[in-house]
């Protein structure tokens, strides 16, 4: 049968918009999304009003948009999906405990071994390697069974590919049977609605991570969506879609990328724009996505937590994460910190945690003293703790802080960097809770101290990383000399709370933007060779802004002008006052229908003009 060409173009779009393409993702930045929601909302409104019939409905609308961003890997997310679904109802009707923590035990044990196959294969393989002499190479075990099975080549059986979103539906997951055992929540007894849970395609691939007790709730909730929600759906949607599109893609392409791909090409003042600019990247990048997924949520009746609140706004490194990624933050409370001890005592899971961390450390730089360096501060701090009892508490939730932070910093990724950006956030926390206990006079003496011993360990041992830590220590210092000098002299400047303020703000974002030479270095790379990429990267980039500046720095801020002026702006936007951000939300969400769709469209526009040639994938979608 002959189609008309109109009709052969349409059949041939739709066949484009239902089948998987391993080069082009389902991206929410992308015109093919926002055809495939159009037509998902419509079916929508036909089911919204019969709570079992939408579920289900959007639950295969889920698979369909995982299948488009992740191709058979849909098989993985359905087997967990069908194990916990079944454990989770064992675990609520068998009466022992310590039946139940077996059940318990077996889907954590699924799903972590899943995630380790997946995502710690090359990690782990190298630490046995280092440890053990022997020489394992990485193979697809699961892809040659798939491709026997079925005698075609479906996966490439020589590397492991990470599906995307992994981490995120694996911890979601396992917050659900955690739940369940702890009688925080019953299981789902309709397989379509749980499996809904874990596979709602908004916040499906980069969270944000949402705990059952959160979501399961709303699953049997008669839709509603007033005049005022729809107003600030949208404006999610459009303020996610502006941050990702001018501030993170632009941003990243015409400036960022290129200094991270080649340090030594660029100046050390271009090395340090392009960490800064990185800051404001991720976060316009990360959270970019976030307001497009709550957007798209709200559209359909469901709630999804706040992920970010301001976290430049952060006044420590222990507020920061109380701003960044609170879906992970209190995913690694809950599930992680608080099993571990947290500031009660010190369990078996920190013991082991200490021993396993020490052998990663050792057999991931190939050095011994870095490794027993590490054991001895562990092992010390426990004798401390066991010794001195009124110090005990203290000790245990520093301990316990600093293990989550690593675990944390190795969910983002399997390799030392991602440790060592872990590993740098929970030293901030740790040496903000005694920060913060010092006097003034304390505090002064310990900047002093810090900055004499850099100052010495440079004369010593030049090196460019001393002068940044100098650097860093020297603004530390000023701060807190100037806070010492206006309390003794008995001074009240009205704004002297104002400038206190913007100082520590200041010292944690350029804290945490540092932290982040790690965190980016080893993005994006073949797993294979992330360790030593990443390490080379973060160690030319330090050499480079540590060294002395040739070019005046005027010449390149009018170079990169449009990348300044974007980063500056979009920095400002970011400190504006609370406050003021909720009242234009609720404007925009309040004009009349024809002004709200003038807005709209004028934001496209104004956004089109910085698409890239190729759209960028979100940052998170790698974890």
């Amino acid at each position: 049968m002959n189609l008309p060409e109109n009709a052969q173009i349409l059949l041939q779009y739709i066949q484009t918009l239902l089948s998987f393409n391993p080069e082009h993702p389902l991206l929410f930045t992308q015109f093919h999304f926002w055809a495939f929601f159009a037509i998902v909302y419509t079916g929508f409104t036909l089911t919204a009003n019969r709570k079992h019939l939408r579920n289900t409905y959007l639950f295969l609308v889920s698979l369909l948009f995982y299948y488009k961003t992740s191709g058979l890997y849909l098989l993985l997310l359905l087997f967990v999906t069908v194990s916990d679904f079944l454990i989770a109802k064992k675990i609520h009707h068998t009466n022992p405990q310590k039946q139940k923590k077996l059940w318990l035990t077996l889907s954590i044990t699924i799903d972590l071994t899943l995630l380790c196959y997946f995502k710690y294969a090359y990690f782990l393989t190298d630490i046995l390697n280092t440890l053990l002499g022997t020489t394992i190479h990485v193979k697809n075990i699961l892809g040659q069974i798939a491709n026997t099975a079925t005698g075609k080549p479906i996966f490439n059986a020589d590397n492991i590919i990470l599906p995307v979103g992994i981490s995120f539906y694996t911890f979601q997951i396992i917050s659900y049977t955690v739940d369940v055992y702890r009688g925080l929540v019953k299981p789902v007894r309709n397989f379509f609605d749980f499996a809904f849970y874990v596979s709602f395609f908004p916040q499906l691939v980069a969270g944000p991570i949402v705990k059952a007790t959160d979501f399961i709730p709303q699953l049997y909730r008669k839709f509603t969506l007033s005049r005022t929600a729809m107003g600030l759906a949208v404006f999610w949607i459009i303020n996610g879609l502006l941050k990702k599109i001018i501030l993170s893609d632009y941003i990243a392409v015409n400036f960022v990328d290129r200094v991270f791909n080649n340090p030594l090409l660029f100046t050390g003042f271009e090395n340090l724009a392009a960490l800064f600019a990185y800051s404001l990247q991720v976060y316009a990048d990360f959270s970019g996505y976030t307001d497009i997924a709550i957007g798209l949520s709200l559209l359909m009746g469901f709630h999804l937590p706040r992920n970010f609140n301001a976290p430049y706004k952060a006044t420590s490194c222990a507020n920061f994460w109380k701003r960044w990624h609170i879906s992970l933050s209190r995913w690694l409370q809950y599930y992680l910190y608080i099993p571990l001890g947290g500031n009660r005592n010190a369990t078996p899971g920190t013991y082991f945690w200490i021993i396993i961390i020490t052998l990663a450390a050792i057999a991931l730089t190939n050095s011994l003293p870095i490794g027993l360096s590490a054991l001895t501060i562990a092992a010390a701090t426990l004798w401390v703790g066991h010794k001195y009892p009124q110090r005990r508490r203290k000790i245990w939730a520093n301990l316990n802080s600093i293990i989550t932070m690593l675990l944390g910093g190795l969910w983002h990724g399997a390799s030392i960097n991602f440790m060592i950006w872990g590993g740098l956030n929970g030293a901030g926390i740790i040496t903000y809770k005694f920060w913060r206990d010092f006097k003034p006079k304390h505090r002064t003496l310990a900047a002093a101290t810090a900055l004499l011993l850099a100052v010495t360990c440079n004369t010593l041992h030049p090196a460019p990383v001393w002068n940044l830590i100098i650097t860093f220590l020297l603004l530390i210092f000023a701060g807190t000399l100037i806070q010492l000098l206006y309390t003794h002299l008995g001074c009240r400047w009205t704004l002297a709370k104002t400038a206190t303020h913007a100082w520590a703000v200041g010292i944690t974002f350029v804290f945490i933007t540092f932290t982040r030479l790690f965190f980016r270095s080893g993005s994006n790379l073949d797993p294979a060779i992330a360790n030593q990429t990443a390490w080379t990267t973060a160690t030319q980039m330090v050499n480079q802004i540590g060294t002395a500046w040739n070019t005046p720095v005027t010449d390149i801020i009018i170079t990169y002008k449009n990348v300044f002026i974007l980063f500056t702006l979009g920095m400002i936007i970011h400190w504006l006052p609370e406050n003021l951000k909720r009242r234009y939300r609720i404007l925009f969400a309040r004009m009349p229908l024809w002004l709200m769709a003038v807005t709209v469209c004028l934001a496209v526009l104004i956004a089109y003009q910085f698409v890239t040639a190729e759209m960028q994938p979100f940052i998170y979608f790698q974890f």
